[in-house]
């Protein structure tokens, strides 16, 4: 089967997003319901999770019944078409119930199996429904915050970078990762954690960030948001020539990455222990 348009499948999840962006926003101003716990109590799903991922189902298999589907609150499906819908119906969900204005619906198709060390990204949305900002990217079409063409700012020496990171829910992997910071804090600018894996990588794309680093992210959680960092320039991946994945996910314009992923590496080594990480 033939692959469409790379702008025809970004359209798709540009309006796709917006759509289900006008819904995560009415509902966080009527009041969040938590629906359920995943992984931990502190790992939270709402009505509104789920509500968002119906709607982007159905809008996406109206418009493309072959594709496959894989996404955060319901079961994936394979589709014919060689393509997988990769969505997060709401990235930051506890900003989201605390009324924090960082969280985002993303939405990305990938070429290939529903792996991020295989697949191919050919086009994401990232959409924060509570300030109406929208990142978008394209395979080889570059990234977008609106109409605005974004590139990643190089240059920057390791002392002055402002760095980006997040935590898992396991209170002993929290502490881990902690220890980690704890090590970076002394030799970059400063550390944020702002709490929605999408939106800091699509932050590296428009230089808010200079670098982000996450361990145990999700594919949703990336499969978008790495797509408009490396279009705008960022190298994106892990350790080594290791892709991003569950294990580690780097971003960061290639030279401060070269400089950036040794001492990581070396901090990962002292503080990350395999079975808490």
């Amino acid at each position: 089967m033939t692959t469409p348009p790379a702008a025809a499948l970004l359209n798709l999840a540009r309006d796709t997003a917006l759509a289900a962006g006008d819904l995560v926003r009415t509902r966080r101003a009527e009041g969040v319901d938590i629906a359920a716990s995943k992984s931990s109590p502190e790992d939270i799903v709402t009505n509104a999770d789920r509500e968002s991922e119906v709607l982007i189902r159905r809008l996406l298999a109206k418009a493309r019944p072959n594709d496959g589907f894989f996404g955060e609150e319901s079961d994936a499906t394979a589709g014919s078409s060689g393509l997988t819908w990769v969505v997060d119906p709401i990235d930051g969900t506890v900003n989201y119930l605390y009324g924090i204005p960082s969280y985002a619906v993303s939405i990305a198709v990938v070429e290939g199996d529903a792996d991020p060390a295989t697949w191919t990204t050919l086009a994401g949305a990232v959409l924060n429904p509570a300030t109406g900002e929208l990142f978008t990217a394209s395979a080889g079409g570059g990234s977008f915050l609106g109409e605005r063409a974004l590139q990643v700012r190089a240059g920057v020496e390791l002392p002055l970078a402002l760095v980006g990171t997040g935590f898992g829910y396991s209170a002993p992997r929290r502490v881990r990762q902690a220890q980690v910071v704890a090590g970076l804090i002394g030799e970059v600018r400063d550390i944020r954690r702002m709490g929605a894996a999408a939106l800091d990588l699509c932050s590296v794309a428009a230089s808010r960030l200079d670098v982000y680093y996450e361990r145990g992210l999700s594919p949703w959680d990336h499969a978008a948001g790495a797509l408009v960092a490396r279009e705008a320039g960022a190298r994106v991946g892990a350790f080594g020539e290791d892709r991003e994945g569950n294990d580690l996910v780097i971003a960061a314009a290639p030279d401060l990455y070269a400089r950036f992923e040794p001492r990581l590496s070396q901090l990962f080594t002292e503080f990350m222990d395999e079975s808490l990480s």
